[in-house]
């Protein structure tokens, strides 16, 4: 399972000119699901997004994680994350979980995201999203549990 997160001053998703999802202060998590991963993969995932330090202290140093700062969490699908782009001008998805296997793994992940931090919010799996943000920093970090995690 493979999550790109960026620490964010405000995030908001739209489907179908509705927001869906909007955060202030925190982080915007896109995530994708590849072939043979499992619910353990999803919470260690989880739980390293829930921990990882990336927002400053006192000091200005990144030592406080998404728990200690207290923000938001917008979770967002993302199944491009796990395409193969070693070769050629055009990604292959073969890697990326099937659609009911992603969608089942990526409610996992929300729904262990909602019973250990708040606020968490979400895009919509299979639907075209428009996401924006203002990536504070910028702070991107790239985050991933092998599938046979």
């Amino acid at each position: 399972m493979i999550a790109l997160l960026q620490r964010v001053s405000e995030s908001r998703v739209v489907v179908d000119e509705e927001a869906i999802a909007t955060i202030d202060q925190g982080l915007m998590v896109l995530l994708g699901v590849e072939k043979g991963d499992r619910e353990k993969g999803a919470e260690r995932l989880m739980q390293r997004i829930l921990g990882y330090r990336v927002f400053p202290d006192d000091q200005g140093r990144m030592n406080r994680s998404l728990k200690d700062a207290g923000g938001g969490l917008l979770l967002v699908p993302q199944f491009t994350l796990a395409a193969d782009t070693h070769k050629g001008t055009r990604p292959s998805f073969t890697p990326a979980a099937p659609p009911e296997e992603g969608e089942r793994l990526f409610q996992h992940a929300l729904a262990f995201a909602r019973n250990h931090h708040g606020p968490v919010e979400a895009g919509r799996f299979g639907a075209e999203m428009q996401v924006s943000l203002t990536n504070t920093g910028p702070v991107t970090f790239w985050l991933s549990v092998p599938p046979t995690a």
